[in-house]
């Protein structure tokens, strides 16, 4: 499965599911999130039992809001629609793949 995006209107339906979803806020402008955005493309195309959404803080700032996003990229890992984890910067595949192994359990 590949990574969509998500909007504030499509927030709950994204977040109501069982599982693990990942949400990753990021913003065109930004080189780090532009660093970023293939590395979570990557992780959500290797575990296809996850979701995995991009928000753009620019057009969907109701959701950034709602989850208090002060630096960009933030990606959010949510367990059940309950938020879990929360990692700002660039990270490695390796340690996002890590950070999903953990909540899977």
């Amino acid at each position: 499965m590949k990574s969509i995006e998500v909007t504030d209107n499509e927030l709950k339906g994204f977040l109501n599911n069982d599982g693990i979803s990942i949400l990753q806020f990021s913003a065109p402008w930004c080189g780090p999130c532009r660093v970023i955005g293939p590395i979570i493309d990557e992780l959500a195309s290797t575990n296809e039992d996850i979701q995995v959404g991009k928000v753009n803080i620019d057009e969907n700032g109701n959701t950034a809001a709602a989850y208090g996003i002060r630096s960009i990229p933030t990606i959010i890992f949510f367990k059940d629609g309950e938020k879990v984890k929360q990692v700002s910067g660039v990270l490695p595949l390796a340690e996002l793949e890590k950070i999903v192994k953990e909540i899977k359990g």
